[in-house]
């Protein structure tokens, strides 16, 4: 498959992000980031209006960044990769609107071996699934 950036198709753009944030966090860690992308189109805005904005955001999933070493991964994987398939599985759920909600609403996450985010406030903490920390921060910062 040959990708043109930025990727529109929803299912494409959503699962290649997932599997370039969680493909080490199994099955509930892919889906747990569609559900952060998920709750973002919910309250679209700064973040992006639809799936594939959501994702392709500047400085949103590191993945996508231009120096992350994920990012040549997350464009040239190919289905030949079982933790891809499962992203694409997932995906496809949320295009649907039927990927059931692991987060509690939340619309950021971060990596809790690494350095906590400023953002990252205990009042907006939803939960932890694998190594990444799940938080409901909101369009403003006010957990809203």
């Amino acid at each position: 498959m040959t990708l043109t950036l930025p990727i529109t198709d929803p299912v494409q753009a959503a699962a290649r992000t997932a599997w370039g944030e969680a493909r080490g966090e199994g099955r509930r860690g892919l889906q747990a980031v569609l559900n952060v992308i998920g709750n973002r189109v919910t309250h679209p805005g700064w973040w992006g209006r639809d799936i594939a904005d959501v994702c392709q955001a500047h400085a949103q999933f590191s993945c996508w960044d231009m120096n992350d070493p994920n990012r040549i991964k997350l464009l040239t994987v190919t289905e030949s990769d079982m933790q891809f398939r499962e992203a694409l599985d997932l995906s496809s759920r949320l295009v649907n609107g039927c990927l059931a909600d692991l987060t509690g609403g939340a619309d950021h996450y971060y990596d809790w071996r690494g350095q906590r985010p400023y953002w990252a406030q205990s009042r907006f903490y939803k939960c932890t699934i694998g190594h990444h920390a799940f938080y409901r921060v909101g369009l403003r910062g006010d957990g809203m």
